[in-house]
């Protein structure tokens, strides 16, 4: 398969200041790519451009063959791209239950009933493991759970290209362990991913191929284990960790 997703010389300033420099990778199609790089690297604004959020200074973003530079984040639902944030935003007076129909309501299947948007937003708790909790307010779930409720939000829009930004902070490892196997099958049902992430264990276990970045530029692409042995990456981000 061919890239799903193209960055081209993607830069962004804030009031001067250069946040991102020049960064350039692929994502392919049908593939898990990770994204790392200490804290402050810019890792979460390049993901921020690339979903919309914000709009580059320079640069291209292209997916499927089409430019999508600068499109407003709600155009994203209908190209079959969603994300996740850091920060964790379910909608705290509805049941998990329905955060997920709201996702699916609003998703690309388009569906004409709130019944049938139930039934698909109940397969995706089956699938995500939240089906016990559907009736849980997302208050009353401790953070693995909370996590998966974000990704199942982002799942019930039926997305080909799914980004996710650090989904596994602050898990222990069984949880760490059960994130990285809901991922693979998400991937195994043809969802593309790409991910920031800081837990390296997860990245080598996921990812084919690394983006490395280091104050606002990539400094490193490759598989894990190439990205791993490089001396840079092992000294500005697995070695002593002076930038976090």
């Amino acid at each position: 398969m061919g890239n799903i997703l193209s960055i081209s010389g993607l830069s962004k300033s804030f009031r001067g200041l250069q946040a991102v420099n020049n960064v350039s990778f692929n994502v392919r199609e049908g593939g898990i790519t990770g994204m790392i790089g200490s804290n402050g690297a810019g890792k979460t604004t390049v993901f921020n451009m690339i979903s919309g959020v914000l709009v580059p200074t320079a640069g291209t973003i292209t997916y499927r063959d089409q430019d999508i530079t600068g499109k407003p984040s709600y155009c994203y639902t209908d190209m079959g791209i969603a994300r996740t944030f850091q920060i964790m935003k379910p909608l705290r007076h509805m049941s998990v239950l329905d955060n997920v129909i709201s996702g699916a309501l609003y998703g690309r299947k388009h569906y004409k009933s709130a019944k049938e948007a139930k039934e698909y937003a109940e397969e995706i708790l089956q699938f995500t493991g939240l089906y016990e909790r559907r009736n849980w307010l997302p208050g009353e779930m401790g953070t693995p759970f909370k996590k998966r409720l974000e990704v199942a939000r982002a799942l019930a829009t039926d997305p080909d290209l799914l980004l996710l930004d650090e989904v596994m902070a602050g898990l222990n490892p069984t949880e760490t362990d059960e994130a990285i196997e809901l991922f693979r099958a998400i991937n195994a049902r043809g969802t593309t991913i790409l991910l920031i992430e800081h837990i390296m264990h997860a990245v080598a276990t996921l990812c084919e191929e690394v983006v490395v970045m280091h104050h606002g530029e990539k400094v490193a692409e490759g598989t894990p284990e190439q990205v791993m042995n490089d001396p840079y990456v092992i000294e500005i981000y697995l070695g002593k960790g002076d930038d976090d």
